[in-house]
């Protein structure tokens, strides 16, 4: 909640229900003086999901979509291959600095190990399935966004107290009902935490009843990472008001300048210096000064 404003604005608690969490959804559609919302700021492709199937009335006066995770472009994707994608929206997600923000130093916050990575053998990680790692594993945290990761035949083949949890989204990389169903026993060791015993004997423990680690037991995300994803999404939502006549409905990408944008706002928090080309390296380089330095297609 917020004290600041002349009235109450509720966002979400920890512990919600379902249904509390729809509701607090449905707060955002209008503003206090009655008028709908304009633009779409999403995290996860619930509120986009809301307004098309629920109040698509709403649709002709929104002008687009700003998305921040992996499940909510995933969702963008699927929605604009079968038709019912109606608002032009662009993919944060897939930026630069939000991207590399999020892998380098969002998970490093409070994960100790991990079991699985993406597939970068080439970096010297191990790289195996989960038939494989289950039974090697002491602590699995998936980073999917996908569903059915950790499932019933996996927990089975688990060393005796091992820890899981996941990063993804909601609760479906880790088949937590399958434990609530199966487990002999479930004691609740303290909030967020709670150790099932299993009919061979062993333990699992498991955090935040497999949804989001970081914000079930931990602060969430560092502010430094939050603040290279919120200025994503602030130039994404500015970009498509100012500009809507630049896209159509479908999936985008924020442009590189801006892109680059957020990184150099960023920089003196790193205390990183940078020498600014002068007009000779510009044109040997075939670059603008102020950039963009990369163009669209190149992958960090």
């Amino acid at each position: 909640m917020s004290d600041r404003l002349p009235y109450k604005v509720v966002f979400a608690w920890k512990g919600e229900t379902d249904e509390e969490y729809l509701w607090c959804i449905e707060q955002t559609l209008y503003f206090k003086d009655g008028q709908p919302l304009n633009m779409i700021l999403d995290d996860g492709g619930d509120l986009t999901n809301l307004v098309h199937t629920k109040y698509p009335q709403l649709l002709k006066g929104i002008r687009g979509i700003s998305e921040e995770t992996t499940t909510g472009v995933h969702n963008l994707y699927k929605m604009k291959a079968n038709g019912t994608l109606k608002v032009p929206a662009i993919n944060v997600n897939d930026s630069v600095t939000k991207l590399l923000g999020h892998r380098l130093l969002l998970s490093k916050e409070f994960v100790l190990d991990l079991s699985s990575l993406n597939p970068t053998g080439e970096s010297g990680y191990e790289v195996t399935t989960m038939e494989e790692a289950c039974k090697e594993g002491n602590i699995f945290v998936t980073t999917t966004g996908c569903t059915d990761i950790v499932q019933g035949r996996h927990f089975e083949q688990m060393k005796d107290d091992a820890i899981v949890c996941n990063i993804g989204h909601f609760d479906v990389e880790v088949d937590a009902k399958w434990l609530n169903d199966n487990a002999v026993e479930a004691v609740n060791v303290k909030p967020q935490v709670d150790r099932y015993t299993l009919r061979n004997g062993r333990h699992i423990i498991l955090l935040a009843e497999g949804r989001l680690v970081n914000l079930g037991c931990a602060m969430g995300h560092p502010s430094f990472v939050m603040s290279n994803s919120f200025t994503n999404q602030v130039l994404a939502q500015i970009e498509l008001w100012t500009h809507s006549d630049k896209y159509a409905v479908g999936v985008h990408f924020l442009p590189k300048k801006l892109d680059e944008a957020v990184a150099a706002a960023h920089l003196d928090k790193l205390s990183v210096k940078l020498t600014k080309l002068s007009d000779k390296q510009a044109k040997y380089l075939g670059l603008p000064r102020d950039g963009p330095f990369k163009p669209d297609h190149y992958r960090y």
